[in-house]
């Protein structure tokens, strides 16, 4: 049998939460990770309180998150006139005993990377080594296939676990007769400006309509002496025919006069789209793509967690923080049923069925079908937001979806720590 190990494919944020709960309990584990170099790509995500909370159990603290991000104080939905939808208080404001965090995603997932080199050392992670398949050996132990620059070799432990993103090669083995990925004609282009934060100063604003929309909040605290932020922001728009515009990549560089067009008359007193758009040093361009559910996330002693196990469109802001929740109840089922077949079970029940609901319940737009509401019954014009959707219909709506994503605050308030604090797995 060989050793008693976790390995994992992947050292993104699902990957590197996972191998951090791992080194906590107690467990032995190598991320296997396919670039050479890891650097802090992307632009801002957002972190809800179910996952701070287990951040902070990790031991992060606030001035780790602030380091590259801000506590978000509202969730706010504005009509294409400028009127309010929707807005509530977010994070401790709205009474959650965590914060709700907006940070910059590169930044927040190499604060992750070096803090597992820290804790479990330098040969925690293998840069370099993508994983390509696995095989479930005779005696029980499982082999991670890989590809490195040295050629093809195999890794063998107890168990693996899949976090190697939507393009995933263990998803793929595990389920051969998968759709392909799904885009829907919706594109985004993404950004992050030196501007002055809207409404609260920490605010995530949702502007538009169902099919055209844009995102913005900050994912820093502003300078004491401009009251300038950087402000990541997100430009959408769905085309009706997809074939209507021809997606190159997962995440491509483009000039801003490629999109920037769709968005010039959207001037209102307290924000100037055109202007923030036209203010980033460098956009991107990205379908919004997901994955089309599956029964099980588990194969054996084998495992998908994060968008291998559940890519969803980011309408939700919580593809990140599911992630980590992913990891911290895997955790919690090693604790529970040892480096075992039957904590690869517990956690396949207790996570694919409700997540693969929120998939989706995504593809509807998440919290932003408010504006489909909005838009099938007034087409997005209105004087009194009241008279279209009363004020109950709007919180019970936002409501649903925080319970579905894992963040009502009652009950995450009331919940035991998915780990208990000093807990070790018992050899």
């Amino acid at each position: 049998m060989a050793d008693q190990r976790v390995m994992i494919a992947g050292g993104g944020i699902g990957g590197l939460s996972l191998a951090l709960t791992l080194n906590q309990i107690g467990v032995d584990c190598i991320v296997f990770e396919s670039v050479e170099n890891l650097r802090p790509l992307g632009v801002g995500i957002n972190l809800q309180p179910n996952a701070v909370r287990e951040l902070f159990d990790l031991g992060l603290t606030s001035d780790d998150l602030d380091a590259f991000g801000v506590p978000a104080k509202e969730w706010a939905l504005v009509g294409l006139n400028g009127q309010e939808i929707y807005s509530e208080p977010r994070g401790t404001l709205a009474g959650y005993d965590w914060p709700q965090y907006a940070v910059h995603r590169g930044s927040f997932h190499m604060a992750l990377y070096q803090r597992l080199l820290e804790r479990a050392g330098p040969d925690a992670v293998r840069l370099g080594s993508r994983a390509t398949g696995y095989e479930i050996n005779p005696d029980g132990s499982v082999s991670v296939l890989l590809q490195t620059g040295s050629g093809k070799t195999r890794e063998t432990g107890t168990l693996l676990i899949g976090a190697d993103g939507i393009h995933s090669s263990i998803r793929s083995q595990m389920h051969p007769c998968q759709p392909p990925i799904h885009w829907g004609g919706s594109v985004m282009w993404r950004g992050t400006t030196q501007a002055k934060p809207v409404r609260t100063g920490s605010s995530f604003v949702g502007l538009g309509t169902h099919k055209h929309r844009m995102v913005m909040y900050p994912i820093s605290h502003p300078d004491p002496n401009t009251g300038l932020a950087q402000v990541n922001w997100i430009a959408e728009v769905t085309y009706e025919d997809p074939s209507a515009h021809q997606t190159t990549g997962w995440f491509r560089q483009v000039e801003t006069n490629d999109f920037a067009h769709h968005f010039d008359d959207w001037t209102y007193d307290w924000l100037d789209v055109p202007a923030l758009i036209r203010g980033a040093e460098v956009t991107y361009e990205n379908p919004m793509i997901d994955r089309e559910p599956v029964e099980t996330w588990i194969h054996g002693t084998v495992a998908l967690l994060g968008d291998a196990a559940h890519a969803m469109y980011p309408t939700g802001s919580n593809g990140a923080s599911q992630a980590i929740m992913d990891a911290r109840i895997l955790g919690s089922m090693l604790l529970e049923h040892g480096l075992s077949n039957e904590a690869l079970t517990a956690y396949d029940a207790a996570l694919c069925g409700p997540i693969s609901d929120l998939v989706l319940r995504n593809r509807n737009a998440g919290p932003f079908g408010l504006l489909k509401i909005v838009n099938d019954r007034c087409s997005g014009d209105f004087d009194d937001i009241d008279n279209v959707i009363s004020p109950s219909e709007r919180s019970e709506f936002m409501a649903k979806y925080k319970a579905a994503a894992g963040f009502a605050r009652d009950a995450l308030n009331r919940a035991k720590p998915t780990i208990a604090p000093g807990a070790r797995l018992k050899n």
